[in-house]
């Protein structure tokens, strides 16, 4: 029997290819590209190729072991599960690397994106997430540890934490920033609010893209992967914190600024990490935290396209 979820991640990555290739169309279209359709068409394959990959996959991932089975770990294995953790993420961005150079350098080379034009650095972001998706997937696949994954379709509770979560992530979000400005503190920038910035366009591209990639895939790296880890033997709370706090450092990267600017915003991207972490440890399903994270980066890409064109 077909997961009900895996038909609705169909049904999601579908629909995102359409928008996704009715922008890059339009896009392409009113800049006189005469590539205009062979871009759409791109972008509409990707999302093709992601929906018939959510309808092969059939099979349920198991749950994940429950309190009363789990034992006091030795120093020695909490020490294991900390750097496989820690290994986890290295290898997630080193794939997204290999994934982002192989995947956007054969592009270039068929002609479908230029370098330096705002598509290229859309599909840069798109083949990121999808080098993390890759990345966690071989780790399973060599590890064989499904169960570190609980991923089923979302209750009536479930969808009603969702939307609490979005309210708690995005409240949270304007009181850190109205704080930070009362005290005079400078925050650095993330470089994808940075190219926003350069061509609001960029931003409406990232909707879709937040929605069936950032969110899925990051959750699944840093919630259903490293949290997954770590709980087995630090336990849930240890496990939420740490994987916050790693969730948080790993944004550094990405950030533009001096080294001070930069620590109170991996210290509120920490803070909404813990949010995330215990809407997973509290519904044992990642697709809750996934759609949370997804929806409030929508929020935060469409409040920033405003801005960016003068509309608020």
């Amino acid at each position: 029997m077909v997961n009900e979820l895996l038909v609705t991640g169909a049904m999601l990555h579908l629909l995102g290819g359409l928008v996704l290739a009715t922008l890059v169309h339009q896009d392409a279209s009113l800049r006189g590209s005469d590539r205009a359709t062979a871009f759409g068409l791109a972008a509409l394959v990707f999302g093709l190729v992601f929906a018939v990959g959510y309808y092969l996959r059939r099979e349920r991932v198991g749950d994940l072991p429950s309190d009363a089975a789990a034992r006091r770990a030795s120093a020695v294995e909490r020490a294991w599960g900390l750097l496989r953790s820690l290994l986890l993420i290295v290898a997630a961005f080193l794939t997204a690397t290999a994934v982002v150079g192989l995947g956007a350098n054969a592009l270039v080379a068929a002609g479908l994106v230029a370098q330096g034009t705002l598509e290229y650095r859309v599909v840069g972001a798109v083949l990121q997430f999808v080098g993390f998706g890759v990345a966690v997937g071989g780790y399973l696949a060599i590890t064989g540890e499904r169960d570190l994954l609980q991923i089923r379709s979302p209750t009536l509770r479930h969808l009603g934490l969702i939307v609490v979560g979005v309210v708690v992530l995005v409240g949270a979000q304007l009181l850190i920033a109205r704080l930070l400005a009362a005290l005079s503190v400078e925050v650095a920038q993330n470089q994808v609010v940075v190219t926003g910035q350069q061509d609001p366009r960029y931003f409406l591209y990232m909707i879709p893209v937040a929605i069936l990639l950032v969110g899925p895939f990051e959750e699944l790296v840093f919630r259903g992967g490293v949290q997954g880890i770590l709980r087995r033997t630090w336990g849930p709370s240890v496990a939420i914190a740490l994987s916050s706090v790693l969730f948080g450092l790993v944004h550094w990267i990405a950030l533009t600024g001096g080294g001070g600017s930069r620590v109170p915003y991996v210290t509120v991207a920490a803070t909404l990490g813990l949010v995330l972490g215990y809407l997973y440890e509290r519904t044992r399903n990642l697709v809750v935290p996934a759609v949370v994270h997804g929806l409030y980066n929508t929020v935060l890409f469409g409040a920033q396209y405003l801005v960016a064109t003068g509309a608020v």
